[in-house]
């Protein structure tokens, strides 16, 4: 009986050396690439988005219906994911309303899983309905997936954005290296306002 409750102690002990262990790790992975986008300018990062919005357009057919039709397009350039077995990712960005810029925002997320290396991508999301716009603004940290949803579009590269399909309060693009990404989760990322 001894032997068992102490092999019991030792298990949730490690179990928890281990969660701890790996929430420490998360916390710095997610902190490396944040730091390295943090020293861009509101200028630089505004600049940055006009490109991004520009490069949707031109690869993702329809999608500039898509952002004509929004009440507001929160658009994060060159969002980087970096780690190896825990990754981060996070990036900084803009919300336009009626194509200008409102305000700037950060967006970071964690993973743990078998990942590899470093990649950039762009993330837009639209705000098709003044409602979703305004629990967004008024929000003081919001989360995908827990604050609002978002459905991602995924279109082939022949396909065209169709707004009768995808009629959702929230659609999301990720755009990667080689173009529209697929099979991708926005589900946890934070977005908060600048300051």
């Amino acid at each position: 009986m001894t032997t068992l409750t102490t092999l019991t102690t030792l298990t949730t002990l490690t179990s928890r050396l281990r969660l701890g262990f790996a929430s420490s790790l998360l916390a710095m992975t997610v902190a490396v690439p944040l730091q390295s986008v943090s020293a861009a300018t509101k200028a630089e990062v505004d600049s940055k988005v006009g490109f991004a919005l520009e490069r949707l357009h031109q690869e993702v057919p329809g999608s500039l219906e898509v952002t004509r039709k929004a009440n507001g397009v929160l658009v994060f350039p060159g969002v980087i994911k970096a780690g190896f077995i825990i990754a981060g990712e996070g990036g900084q960005g803009a919300l336009l309303i009626g194509g200008k810029v409102v305000a700037n925002y950060n967006i970071m997320s964690g993973s743990i899983g078998l990942q590899g290396g470093a990649e950039k991508k762009d993330i837009i999301l639209a705000f098709m309905d003044a409602t979703s716009l305004k629990k967004f603004q008024d929000s003081n940290g919001w989360r995908v997936g827990a604050d609002g949803s978002v459905t991602l579009i995924n279109t082939g590269a022949a396909a065209k954005v169709d707004l009768t399909k995808n009629n959702q309060p929230i659609l999301g693009f990720v755009v990667g290296q080689s173009g529209l990404m697929a099979g991708v989760s926005l589900d946890g990322s934070k977005i908060t306002r600048a300051k």
